[in-house]
C-alpha cells in the first residue's frame, strides 16, 4: 500500500489526505460508532495526526462522549473521523470514505459485545468482545 491515503465525504465538500496506516484497521461495533454512522458497523483506520489534513472545507465536529471527537460533513452527514483524547498522536478515519476503499481492508471486528443481536459476522475475522488487546 502506498503512504499516502485519500478520501471524501459523499458530497465532495470535504477531502482529506492521511496516511501510512499506524495500526491495522478494524470493523466496531461499538454502540457509539453504530449511533453516529446509523450503521451496524464502522471501518476504521488509524493514522498519526500529525499526517492527516483537511484539503478542501473543514468538517463538522462533535463531542460524542468526553474526550472524544468525531468528524462528519454537516451537508451531506457523512462520518469521517474520530479521534480521543486518550491517545492524541492517532484519528482513525472511516474506511468507506477513501477514496479508494479496497486499499484497505479490516483485519477483526471490536466490541463485539455491543453488536446488534442479528450482526454476527461470517467473514472468519477475529471477533474482540471489546477493543482488541495488544
Amino acid at each position: 500500500m502506498a503512504e499516502e491515503l485519500s478520501g471524501r465525504c459523499l458530497c465532495g465538500s470535504i477531502r482529506y489526505r492521511c496516511g501510512p496506516l499506524l495500526h491495522t484497521a478494524t470493523l466496531c461495533h461499538c454502540e457509539s460508532c453504530r449511533r453516529a454512522s446509523g450503521s451496524p458497523a464502522v471501518g476504521w483506520l488509524t493514522v498519526s495526526s500529525a499526517s492527516f489534513r483537511f484539503t478542501a472545507a473543514k468538517p463538522r465536529e462533535f463531542e460524542s462522549s468526553p474526550g472524544v471527537r468525531r468528524t462528519f460533513c454537516e451537508r451531506c452527514g457523512t462520518p469521517l473521523t474520530y479521534s480521543s483524547a486518550g491517545h492524541p498522536a492517532e484519528i482513525d478515519v472511516t474506511i468507506g470514505s477513501l477514496d479508494d476503499p479496497h486499499r484497505v481492508a479490516p483485519v477483526d471486528h471490536t466490541w463485539m459485545t455491543d453488536a446488534i443481536a442479528w450482526d454476527r459476522p461470517a467473514d472468519g475475522l477475529p471477533q474482540h468482545p471489546a477493543e482488541r488487546l495488544p
